[in-house]
């Protein structure tokens, strides 16, 4: 697409949304001029590209869909049929899976489906209908304790929340954490590494129906050989989440034990993230999970999103172009560049590096939680996410951490060297927030004193470094 045909077709949409509310129109371009002038640095957020962008907004949002491609619920289905027919051949060529379902909604909507389809292929149907008669809120305690017995008082195993695992692994507070008897495993308290031994003694003992592997805070690379050999030591089903670190599979850094593919029965994911594309999730699996996986709908979704399904087909086939591989490699080694300046600069990192997209500072070093920190770097102009860290005695609110990632910096352009300067950006603010107190005088973990020149200058600083980089070059809305 030419940069003239991009803000032309921009500054249309927006003029045609602005005459029936300008205040949405007025929020749309406030956004993007906010995400040009900052440094973007979540973990979990990119870039789209136009094509991607433009392929959401069209008439595929008023068709419902339920079913899967020729086997509908609704009449005039077949355009939506041939997209979600060509992001599912997409994601099967891309990442080399026997079959890929692309109609999740998000990431926890492709944990459900997987997790349904499971127990669906390893239980008997009249429990399943039990727990679609009543709504889930409904249910107490003592109904999931009767419907896990009844399923087969189905377990799982998964990273910890504080160890980096997300909170769909089974975390109590989520759907997964009541449909199964959980337990965790988490990582060497003097490396912050996954100790497979100790994964595999958890599972000798737990005997989970689901091992899950992936993770949401984890900067190392994980062996999925070695998780696939506890899994069926146990009898277990194998699932990994890659939501993360999809685009650095699909990219082909990680390969051979590392790449979950091959290994698991059962991969999910989400499509925006390192892969680039539109918010949404997908399920890849083996030939034996396709036919309950295909039953996402309305197992657990409600109708698919055909606009979504475009853009996933767009972006897939983006992924597949030999550039997306060089994009891949240059995350990681953004990612390592940004961790080796914060480490030269006297931050605490958990393991001590990375080995993917993502680093994870321990900022009690510099006297902060992970809320002020954020707060403090958001004022400056770069925004981060708090996070927990192994052991984290702040919790999950407060924390103790800040999760850093590259993907979004690495598709503007800026490398190694820009890195660097994003290191001492981050150093002078936090060694430069002080914590604050309460009312009362006592420690608070929110309030925090930064000189609002310093923000300011700081801010700027980044802008002007974002400045050779600039984003969606070939969009002009004024």
């Amino acid at each position: 697409m030419s940069r003239n045909a991009e803000s032309t077709a921009f500054r249309s949409a927006l003029e045609v949304i602005r005459a029936v509310e300008p205040r949405v129109a007025d929020a749309i371009g406030a956004e993007l001029t906010d995400q040009r002038e900052s440094l973007k640095l979540i973990a979990s957020e990119n870039y789209a590209s136009p094509a991607t962008l433009l392929a959401m907004g069209n008439w595929f949002s008023d068709k419902y869909a339920e079913g899967t491609v020729g086997r509908r619920f609704y009449a005039g289905c077949q355009n939506v049929d041939t997209v979600e027919a060509l992001a599912a051949e997409h994601a099967r060529e891309l990442f080399g899976a026997a079959h890929a379902y692309v109609q999740p909604h998000s990431g926890i909507d492709a944990n459900l489906v997987a997790f349904w389809a499971v127990l669906a292929d390893r239980v008997e149907s009249p429990a399943l209908k039990k727990a679609q008669v009543r709504q889930v809120n409904d249910l107490s305690e003592a109904d999931w304790f009767a419907l896990r017995r009844e399923l087969g008082n189905q377990r799982m195993l998964g990273m910890s929340l504080d160890a980096g695992g997300h909170l769909t692994h089974g975390f109590r507070p989520n759907i997964s954490g009541k449909m199964f008897d959980q337990r965790s495993y988490g990582t060497d308290p003097a490396t912050g590494l996954i100790d497979y031994d100790r994964v595999a003694e958890a599972a000798r003992e737990f005997k989970p129906l689901i091992l899950v592997g992936g993770y949401s805070a984890y900067p190392r690379k994980v062996n999925f050989r070695i998780l696939r050999e506890i899994a069926d030591s146990v009898g277990a089903t194998f699932m990994v989440d890659m939501a993360h670190f999809a685009g650095l599979v699909a990219g082909k850094v990680f390969t051979g034990d590392f790449d979950p593919v091959p290994h698991a029965h059962i991969v999910t994911t989400t499509t925006h993230k390192s892969l680039r594309g539109p918010r949404g999730g997908m399920v890849l699996c083996q030939p034996e999970l396709a036919d309950q996986v295909d039953r996402g709908c309305p197992m657990v979704l409600g109708g698919p999103l055909p606009h979504v399904m475009a853009a996933k087909a767009v972006a897939l086939a983006e992924a597949r172009r030999p550039d997306f591989a060089d994009y891949a490699q240059r995350i990681v080694d953004n990612a390592q560049a940004l961790a080796e300046g914060l480490l030269s600069r006297g931050a605490t990192l958990v393991t001590g590096g990375t080995d993917n997209h993502l680093v994870l500072i321990d900022v009690s070093g510099y006297g902060l939680t992970g809320r002020q920190a954020e707060q403090a770097l958001l004022d400056s102009g770069i925004v981060t996410n708090r996070n927990s860290v192994p052991q984290d005695p702040n919790g999950a609110w407060y924390t103790s951490g800040i999760r850093i990632g590259t993907p979004a910096l690495t598709t503007r352009g800026l490398g190694t060297a820009e890195m660097d300067q994003t290191a001492e950006l981050i150093h002078t603010v936090l060694t430069q927030t002080t914590a604050g107190a309460n009312a009362d005088g006592t420690p608070s973990k929110a309030k925090y004193t930064l000189d609002p020149g310093l923000a300011d200058k700081v801010a700027r600083q980044a802008t002007d470094l974002l400045a050779t980089y600039p984003l969606y070059p070939g969009i002009d809305l004024s």
